[in-house]
């Protein structure tokens, strides 16, 4: 591939994702917001195929699904949760991402109710967290983890 064309693809995929988070933060999204939402999670990932790595793909995927998530759409959030840890497993992705992976699929079956999936994999993603390197992603990480209501469950178990 042409290295200008590349270029323009990562230009694509990195405006795309900060686009999606910058909607994901809005609190008065429109419709159209959401479809606009939508739409640049699944074009940054398509864009990262062309310019990025696997890491970037997987994190691709695990925007969607976060995107699906927040607006408690179970198939596709579901979906898009499987394929980013099917992603992370493959390419022994750790750290960082290999415990996001797990929280996708905990607040995947978050929203669709299953409570035994749910406990399942924030009980990985929590394990997951012990093994984060840097201390502030770590800390972040479970910031994010304590938004899946079953998280208290899970802190008060041994």
């Amino acid at each position: 591939m042409d290295e200008k064309v590349k270029q323009n693809h990562k230009q694509f995929a990195v405006e795309l994702f900060n686009q999606t988070w910058d909607l994901l933060e809005k609190a008065d999204r429109s419709q159209m917001d959401t479809d606009r939402m939508i739409h640049s999670a699944h074009a940054s990932r398509y864009h990262w195929e062309f310019a990025g790595d696997i890491l970037n793909i997987q994190r691709g995927e695990w925007m969607i699904s976060h995107v699906y998530a927040a607006l408690k759409r179970v198939e596709p959030c579901l979906y898009h949760a499987n394929r980013c840890l099917e992603i992370t497993l493959e390419n022994d992705i750790k750290d960082f991402d290999l415990a996001f992976a797990y929280e996708a699929m905990a607040r995947g079956f978050d929203i669709a109710g299953n409570e035994v999936e749910t406990a399942k994999y924030l009980s990985h993603a929590k394990q997951a967290a012990t093994l984060i390197r840097n201390a502030d992603d770590r800390n972040y990480f479970l910031s994010q983890l304590r938004s899946i209501h079953e998280m208290d469950d899970l802190e008060n178990k041994p």
